[in-house]
């Protein structure tokens, strides 16, 4: 059986989009403002998209009901399977107290907060953007700025703006990767053309996430720290995308600025340091006030594990090696090939595959494991302690787990019911516009999915073929998808939960719902600038598109 994917089931793009949005409008509107629990609004977001898919859309009860399950399904693994495997890393620093070593030694370097949030939320973060994606980012800053004493909702938020600079270029290229296989556009073009929209945007981001964190005023304070992140960041990132490719941007930019930081930590200080506060009386603080004893390479051995083993996991070589050994690809029945995009999305009518693809045990989560074990192992923590941990873990986020299947569910019942797309044309349909409104596809994609990857896939060629009628650069236009999609990534809802994840378990640890709030407007404004710059890039300065 297939079906083909129609994009306007009410007779007008724009009346279908507004129906379309309403799973979406649901889902926000329960988390921002009603204060319903994530995985309740979820749930009726959910169900709104099923009833949308079906009633409006036409789309099978079969296969509408087979998506929702694909979606969950992937969205425990390997998502959730990468979440509990980060939580449980660095749930294993802190129980063995070496936790203690990295934030004195990172308080060595400035004891100041809003230099520890550029470090740790912005470069340190871009590293594990680079080399493993998929929310591990934030679950990982998220946890170590909440270990050292920065307030739960603080650190979820500055995890979240933090994590945007790098996403374009996610794991290893991957985004890009995708985004020249789905397009049949040149990779290195691509590469080039998000390089040079991203790296004024690299500037821009540590002042921002500091005036986030501390006001303009807060931020005037430290501007030397910002301008050296940012701008050893995006030369890098420029440098890297435009004369060696996409795979490496994230990791090689992420060194580069920590490095740079570090170097001016040397010579420079705040003239007013502003200090972690104390927690409340009562509390108990999240990890030992006291190092442990023992040399302090041990403490960053998990650290230092996880960034070779995720590394070597994403490089292709590695991939292909463990998948020959098992990797197997499922066909989920019912859904396989059932489902028909239709132009102007695609050039002519192409099957929806899905594939349930393990990916050697989904690499990145494996990873994960596979260094908290090791480490453990090094800091004599035997098989039984780590396995008691690893129950605790599990127990701790069982119910963002279901949270993050359920949201999962519902993208990729819009995805597959063409609801996205409905969405994604309304904004296309703006003519002279369209690069001010390009990005903010590739926005709402992210929004929808979680993913500059499935953003990619799921408008790359929509933005080349109205870029084509429109007479623009297809390889501008494309590139705008994936740059725009990094803005999305702090509001989606795979992200909001895994911050809260990541930051929960403490008095005062948020809801989803205050995460969300605490960022969406941020995520708008960026991605508004971005249309800007898009525009002016489209119209004025035309000679910056890579021929």
């Amino acid at each position: 059986m297939h079906w083909s994917q129609t994009y306007s089931p009410l007779g007008s793009v724009g009346l279908s989009a507004l129906v379309a949005a309403l799973p979406v409008v649901t889902l926000l509107g329960l988390l921002a403002f009603f204060h319903v629990r994530a995985h309740l609004a979820a749930i009726a977001g959910l169900l709104v998209a099923g009833a949308i898919a079906i009633f409006v859309y036409h789309m099978p009860v079969p296969l509408t009901l087979t998506a929702a399950g694909y979606g969950a399904a992937f969205g425990l693994f390997p998502i959730g399977w990468i979440i509990l495997n980060a939580i449980f890393v660095y749930q294993l620093t802190v129980e063995t107290g070496q936790f203690a070593v990295v934030q004195h030694q990172v308080a060595g370097l400035s004891r100041d907060r809003r230099v520890q949030a550029l470090l740790i939320a912005f470069s340190f973060g871009a590293f594990i953007e680079g080399a493993a994606g998929f929310g591990t980012p934030v679950a990982i800053t998220g946890a170590l700025l909440i270990g050292l004493g920065f307030r739960p909702l603080e650190a979820a938020k500055l995890a979240l703006i933090g994590n945007t600079a790098p996403v374009a270029f996610g794991a290893l290229g991957t985004p890009l990767l995708t985004l020249a296989k789905i397009t049949g556009l040149d990779l290195h073009l691509l590469s080039a053309m998000v390089g040079r929209q991203l790296s004024p945007v690299a500037v821009i981001i540590p002042f921002w996430l500091v005036a986030a964190q501390a006001g303009w005023r807060g931020m005037l304070g430290v501007w030397p720290a910002c301008l050296v992140s940012g701008v050893s960041f995006a030369i890098a990132q420029f440098l890297v995308s435009n004369y060696q490719g996409p795979e490496l941007v994230g990791i090689i930019a992420s060194i580069v600025s920590m490095v740079a930081l570090i170097v001016l930590m040397k010579f420079w200080r705040p003239a007013e340091e502003q200090l972690i506060a104390e927690p409340p009386t009562g509390t108990a603080p999240p990890i030992p006030s006291h190092p442990t004893t023992g040399p302090v390479w041990r403490a960053w051995l998990p650290w230092i594990l996880l960034s070779i083993l995720v590394f070597a996991w994403g490089k292709p070589e590695t991939k292909n090696f463990l998948n020959g050994l098992f990797a197997p690809n499922v066909h989920v029945p019912v859904l396989d090939n059932a489902v028909l995009r239709m132009p102007p999305v695609v050039p002519a009518a192409t099957a929806e595959p899905a594939v349930f693809a393990f990916n050697a045990l989904s690499a990145t989560g494996t990873a994960l494991l596979l260094t908290g074990i090791l480490a453990g192992f090094c800091l004599g923590v035997g098989p039984g302690k780590l396995l008691q941990l690893y129950g605790r873990t599990f127990w701790r986020v069982r119910i963002s787990l279901l949270t993050i299947a359920v949201m999962m569910a519902l993208g990729y019942t819009t995805r597959y019911s063409g609801t996205d797309t409905t969405m994604g044309l309304a904004l296309a349909s703006s003519g002279v516009l369209f690069p001010f409104f390009s990005p903010l596809i590739g926005w709402l994609g992210v929004a929808l999915t979680g993913s500059d990857t499935s953003s990619n896939v799921l408008f790359g060629n929509l933005q080349q073929v109205t870029a084509q009628q429109l007479g623009l650069p297809p390889i501008l236009m494309a590139g705008s998808n994936s740059s725009g999609g990094v803005m999305g990534k702090m509001i989606d809802a795979q992200s909001i939960v895994v911050a809260a994840v990541a930051t929960g378990g403490h008095h005062d640890s948020p809801d989803a719902g205050t995460v969300l709030r605490s960022v969406f407007w941020h995520s708008v404004a960026l991605a508004l600038l971005m249309g800007v710059l898009v525009m002016l890039q489209a119209y004025l300065w035309p000679g910056i598109v890579p021929r």
